[in-house]
């Protein structure tokens, strides 16, 4: 796959949360259990892995853009681990994706996961113990390149990892 190596900038970012928000509504309005049950518990929207390391480093490069929203946990009822919803970021900046002929631009995986934080903790101190500390294969690989805010707003743009 080829990579595109155009920064990425806030309007970028801001695009990516717009497509995460978007994701989650849909989501939500074909699950009204799920929504019930994580509809108000998002902590933060984390663009992580290789694009991430791209939007640190400027060299990496961007296969695609992998958007995480975290979920504070509910003990009994984890968010669905498994949930990868690819979207199209609509367009041409960073390239096609060929895995996607039909898509304008890059794939967007829209991932969820529910990690524990307690209400009123900091959400980035929550995602970083969770990177460090679960015993999950998906922390480990998201550990070994970088994760910047979408989601909240007024952080966009931090980095959270490392």
């Amino acid at each position: 796959m080829s990579r595109s190596y155009r920064q990425i900038t806030r309007a970028d970012l801001s695009r990516l949360a717009s497509i995460a928000a978007s994701d989650r509504r849909a989501l939500f309005a074909r699950n009204p259990r799920l929504a019930k049950l994580y509809g108000q518990r998002v902590i933060c929207v984390l663009l992580c892995q290789g694009a991430a390391l791209h939007y640190v480093d400027g060299t990496s490069g961007v296969n695609d853009f992998d958007v995480w929203t975290f979920y504070r946990a509910r003990p009994a009822h984890s968010f669905p681990p498994r949930r990868n919803m690819p979207h199209d970021f609509g367009a041409l900046r960073f390239g096609k994706s060929p895995d996607r002929p039909h898509f304008v631009g890059r794939r967007v995986d829209c991932i969820g996961r529910s990690i524990p934080c307690r209400r009123g903790r900091d959400p980035f101190t929550a995602v970083r113990l969770w990177l460090t500390s679960s015993a999950n294969p998906s922390p480990r690989h998201l550990a070994k390149k970088a994760a910047i805010v979408l989601e909240p707003a007024r952080h966009r743009g931090k980095v959270v990892w490392p």
